[in-house]
């Protein structure tokens, strides 16, 4: 049986997949058919009925949104009748809804508005008593149900895509109106995407709400800073009335909600811009205190030109350059390569999207990764895809897309992928070496030491007994682990012999592409003169305060990154920069250009990168949802082929034990704003936890002993269970970035007194 279905739109000769619709193959050959609730990531709500087309043989109308094609149909997307019916569908629409467009936020971006004049409804032809609707303020977004059409964008995104579940639909008629799900408040990770895909004003950012319009507002393409994903946005900056650069103000952050998704910290964590001035004294005194550095520790939240700078200033110089995140990052995925083989190509995010089986380990992955817990939540939701979340937390934010958790014990990581490589290769031919070592390990010991059960393995093997294509995750638990690289060679096993497809979750923005244009050393904190240079604080730290240099943070620069994808994407200047850039630093040392981005078509061939210029990059999704943004690195070379070392004994974590890890609200402009930031500050653990460390909510608690020492406030979660506590980093700076293994023993004393 062909797997093509070719039939007629309007006349015309086209094909179908099996299970495409009329409406997505119409997208696809550029046929307009009308829509107002439909969405292309999530299943179609068929709410609208714009859709409806005229099909051959066919009695009434059809909602081209979930109708798929047979053969030899013909089908009529436009005539008097359809215009008619879409015209009425129009007029019910627009029965008492306020006309206040020149207040609302959505005008001059509303899909009701430019519904309402393709189709001529120039007053209103019927009315409804008016009912009483409260206005909701739900901290950053407020919905007002007198504007709200019932198209279901925003329940169908945040089920099928999101993954919270917040809200449902209250039917009741012409009362009808959105609700959260759970409670009389809004409990969700507002990520904003049901701002983002709503086609009218009812649901709207409150930081946003009446202060500008849409037509003032110039948008900048550019890719999301926060982490490893790369999320295509928009920056809306207003540049009227601004005198210099750095006087711009970026006004909200949007994204192309049919295709791309954004989270909380890209869509509301954009003002992280630096205003800066041109100080000759302290460029002086940078400039020196790098000349006279034994090592520049830096962070992967910088471009792939300033890594090349700071790389050829290595060269010049041999001047150290630290960052464990990047390094340790390409270790890992280097020695997956020696024993992944020809399977060795890393998989992507669309890839985890497609996917009908997904194992994740090492990673909490809806903080740590909030476009990859998207992904598996369409996987799950559109595909039926098996999820198993492998880690010594549950997360509340995972259980509506697990099908299967599996905690282990902490440190116990390399016994769990060895358990995980003898249960899904048994039976799977592989060489005699890879045989040999399977059978040699001990899954007695590994089971009892990690509490991973043989059962817990059986289940795994059940459910992807007849799945096609798996996925397996690998987060930054294991990068930084003492036992790292064996992991890797074990997670290449899976790979080559058994066929998944493997997704290495690297966490700050160019964490792939420092790793692959530096020549990185081990930083041993040793008492070297080290100077740091990190675009997210954006600052040249020196021994002395006189040479700390603001530079410009990464909304401020044109340049690139290289993302999860190995996807080379561009960014652009959203807010101006009035100071220095570092390279303006190199063209003091000799090895700069006149602008940063000449360094673009030098980034390193043998790395995978192209001789193109910056200015040559494109920075757009294609009508049909492809990611046109920028290019993906070629191939890299492959690694000589290396052997599983054997299983070490296995560690354990007794006493008190944290793990470092950035709450959901971390970049939330509304908390911050709001005088609430020390909510994202918090150490958080269960009751278990409390007593076992002898602690009462709101606590002021001291971790740790010396330099390393902070303080917090400790608050019982009803949402964790066990005895590990949660700490965020975020605010700590370069040095407190997650560049060792994420849980730690600590001491924890209380600094407040008891009352």
């Amino acid at each position: 049986m062909s797997e093509m279905i070719n039939f007629t739109i309007d006349g015309r000769n086209v094909s179908a997949k099996r299970g495409e619709t009329i409406l997505k193959v119409a997208r696809r050959e550029g046929i307009y058919i009308p829509t107002m609730c439909y969405l292309e990531k999530t299943n179609p709500a068929a709410s609208c009925r714009l859709c409806v087309v005229e099909a051959e043989g066919v009695d009434g109308m059809v909602l081209s949104c979930q109708t798929p094609p047979t053969e030899g149909l013909a089908v009529i997307t436009n005539n008097n009748v359809l215009h008619e019916e879409r015209t009425n569908i129009m007029r019910l629409y627009d029965v008492n809804h306020p006309l206040e467009c020149g207040v609302c936020d959505k005008s001059g971006a509303c899909d009701l508005q430019n519904k309402t004049l393709e189709f001529g409804v120039d007053r209103q032809h019927f009315t409804a008593k008016e009912q009483s609707r409260k206005i909701e303020h739900w901290g950053v977004i407020n919905y007002d149900p007198n504007l709200c059409i019932m198209c279901e964008k925003c329940t169908h995104v945040c089920n099928e895509v999101i993954g919270d579940d917040a809200i449902e639909l209250k039917f009741g008629g012409y009362k009808s109106t959105i609700i959260p799900k759970n409670s009389d408040h809004l409990d969700c990770t507002f990520c904003g995407e049901c701002i983002a895909v709503c086609p009218v004003g009812a649901l709207v950012s409150s930081d946003f709400q009446y202060k500008a319009n849409a037509w003032e507002l110039e948008r900048i393409p550019s890719t999301c800073a926060h982490c490893s994903a790369g999320c295509a946005l928009e920056y809306e900056v207003k540049t009227s009335g601004a005198a210099k650069p750095g006087e711009e103000r970026i006004f909200r952050v949007t994204n192309n909600f049919e295709y791309a998704t954004l989270c909380g910290a890209g869509r509301f964590g954009f003002d992280f811009d630096l205003r800066g001035e041109k100080d000759g004294k302290k460029f002086v005194a940078a400039l020196e205190a790098i000349k006279a550095a034994d090592a520049i520790r830096f962070s992967s939240v910088i471009t792939n030109e300033e890594a090349l700078i700071l790389q050829r200033l290595k060269e010049q110089t041999g001047v150290k350059l630290y960052n464990e995140d990047a390094r340790l990052y390409r270790e890992f995925v280097t020695a997956f390569k020696t024993t992944a083989d020809g399977h060795a190509e890393l998989a992507t995010a669309a890839d985890l999207k497609a996917s009908d089986a997904v194992i994740v380990i090492g990673s909490r992955i809806a903080t740590d990764n909030p476009a990859l817990r998207y992904a598996m939540t369409t996987a799950a939701r559109h595909r039926g895809a098996k999820i198993v979340y492998m880690h010594p937390l549950e997360d509340a934010l995972m259980q509506n897309t697990v099908t299967q958790f599996i905690k282990y014990e902490v440190g116990t990581e390399e016994g769990v992928m060895a358990l995980l490589a003898h249960s899904l290769l048994e039976g799977v031919e592989t060489t005699k070496t890879t045989a040999a070592f399977l059978e040699a390990l001990d899954d007695g010991y590994l089971s009892a030491e990690s509490n991973v059960g043989e059962e817990e393995l059986a289940r795994i093997k059940k459910q992807f007994k007849r799945t096609r294509a798996k996925t397996l995750v690998l987060g930054s638990d294991l990068f930084a682990h003492p036992r790292a690289e064996n992991i890797a060679k074990l997670a290449g096993l899976l790979a080559r012999y058994g066929g998944y497809r493997v997704v290495v979750a690297a966490r700050d923005v160019n964490t792939v592409g420092v790793s692959l244009i530096c020549d990185l050393d081990v930083d041993g904190g040793s008492n070297e003169n080290v100077v740091g240079y990190n675009a997210a604080g954006a600052f040249v730290i020196a021994a002395d305060d006189a040479a700390d240099l603001t530079v410009a943070a990464l909304n401020q620069q044109e340049g690139t990154v290289v993302n999860l994808d190995h996807r080379v994407l561009p960014l652009n200047v959203a807010v101006g920069f009035g100071g220095y850039v570092l390279n303006d630093l190199a063209n003091a040392l000799g090895i700069g250009k006149r602008y940063t981005v000449d360094f673009t078509p030098e980034l390193p061939a043998e790395a995978g990168f192209k001789a193109v210029a910056f200015d040559s990059l494109e920075n757009f999704y294609s009508p049909l949802g492809e990611d046109s943004r920028g290019y993906p690195l070629d191939k890299g070379k492959k690694p000589a082929a290396q052997q599983c070392e054997a299983v070490e004994e296995l560690p354990e974590f007794n006493g008190t034990v944290i793990y470092y890890c950035d709450p959901v609200q971390q970049f939330n402009a509304f908390t911050a704003r709001t005088a609430q930031l020390d909510k994202a500050t918090e150490l958080r653990g269960s009751e278990q936890f409390a007593v076992a460390a002898r602690l009462k909510d709101g606590d002021l608690v001291v971790i740790g002993s010396g330099e390393t020492a902070r303080e917090r406030t400790f608050v019982v979660d009803a949402s964790l269970k066990g005895t590990i506590a949660l700490e965020p980093t975020f605010d700590r700076g370069i040095a407190g970035r997650k560049t060792a293994y994420r849980f730690e023993k600590v001491n924890i004393m209380k600094a407040s007194n008891d009352e």
